[in-house]
């Protein structure tokens, strides 16, 4: 933030938390304090503010925040995956769904009253982001939904991995930061496989699950310099199922894959269904281990059919990141690597508070080489001087 001779404003940082985002804002707010201390500047024993969100025994509800937010730059955390949130309603305990989360969100948004000098929202698992065009006769929920969010003042948006970051077309004139958890998921991959997996083309392969994450599976590729296949779902178009068309065949697009590792890369692990098929379609080819990595791991059917995956050698880790609600019965499975991305979140923060660009925030690939030993090309005005 600027005044019109170029000075930055300065405006000192709060946070806000729904009930399903408290847990990702503190963890943030820890790592918010390290970044302005190994920065050598002072800061608060907190970022958060104090606020609640309560609840009728009808189930309706009130935003509430207790701290002044008036002049600052505020930052509201909402978590929608959050299923491990209950509330009373009627007398019976009730898990909290993505709508409820959006409307505690925009509760808070209403008893900040624009009082802030600018509001962001960070959102990493973005509402109703599945949702993300239309066919015919249906909603198109994640674009509306950004929108009642722009006319309830909110200046800024930060989510992580998209579905579909076309969705940002629907508030062109507002900021929707998609960044990319790329970098930290490289890392705790090469963390966890500690140099015994050769990352090469002749020995590694990185697939996607279907045509739509080609793109992300290709960022992935080309950076770690191996080729990239993926798997066509050929689908039974003549019914619905759940509310999309099942699935028929895994049809695989690449070259063989005998022996190989590979490495299954997508966004969001909803039941987890299609991941496991993948897996299975791949040891039938011959393939050899297979590591899985997603940025969203929701698991909304249970983990025991991956229990039953693992113990029978289809896949050997899988990465998730921590930008949704992981329950700590995910957290202690032996299969599953939690991805940190709070530090990530915290950067970004800090970033656009001191009015800095977010452009290395949102392209990683100058740190995933320093990450992988490789030597950055420098800007040519750079090389020639």
């Amino acid at each position: 933030m600027s005044d019109s001779q170029g000075c930055t404003r300065d405006f000192p940082v709060a946070m806000l938390a729904t009930p399903g985002g408290k847990h990702l804002a503190t963890r943030v707010d820890e790592q918010l304090r390290a970044l302005c201390h190994e920065n050598g500047e002072v800061a608060p024993p907190t970022f958060l503010c104090d606020s609640c969100s309560y609840r009728f025994q009808n189930g309706e509800g009130k935003g509430v925040i207790r701290d002044s937010v008036r002049g600052k730059d505020l930052y509201i955390f909402c978590d929608p995956g959050n299923h491990g949130v209950e509330y009373t309603r009627y007398g019976q305990q009730v898990p909290m769904g993505p709508d409820e989360h959006f409307q505690d969100l925009k509760r808070l948004l209403g008893a900040a009253k624009n009082m802030p000098q600018r509001t962001s929202v960070i959102m990493p698992l973005l509402y109703e982001s599945r949702q993300h065009k239309m066919h015919g006769r249906e909603s198109l929920d994640c674009a509306l939904a950004l929108q009642e969010l722009v006319r309830l003042g909110v200046d800024e948006i930060m989510t992580i991995d998209a579905h579909n970051s076309h969705v940002m077309n629907a508030i062109p004139m507002t900021g929707l930061e998609n960044l990319h958890a790329t970098y930290q998921l490289i890392k705790a991959f090469l963390s966890v496989t500690n140099g015994e997996v050769a990352i090469h083309p002749d020995t590694m392969l990185a697939v996607s699950p279907d045509l739509g994450g080609m793109e992300r599976a290709r960022y992935f590729a080309e950076h770690l310099r191996i080729d990239l296949a993926g798997f066509y779902k050929r689908r039974d178009l003549s019914r619905i199922v759940n509310g999309k068309n099942p699935v028929i065949e895994h049809m695989f697009l690449g070259p063989p894959v005998t022996d190989m590792t590979i490495l299954v890369i997508d966004d969001l692990l909803a039941s987890g269904g299609s991941l496991l098929e993948v897996c299975s379609e791949l040891r039938e080819r011959g393939a050899g281990p297979v590591y899985l990595s997603v940025t969203y791991a929701l698991f909304s059917e249970g983990f025991e059919k991956y229990d039953e995956a693992y113990a029978d050698g289809l896949f050997v880790k899988l990465f998730g990141t921590n930008g949704t609600y992981i329950p700590e019965e995910l957290r202690q499975r032996e299969w599953f690597e939690v991805v940190d991305v709070t530090r990530f979140i915290g950067k970004f923060i800090r970033t656009m508070n001191k009015d800095q660009s977010v452009s290395k925030l949102l392209d990683s690939t100058e740190r995933i080489n320093q990450l992988l030993g490789r030597t950055f090309p420098q800007p040519a005005e750079t090389m020639t001087a």
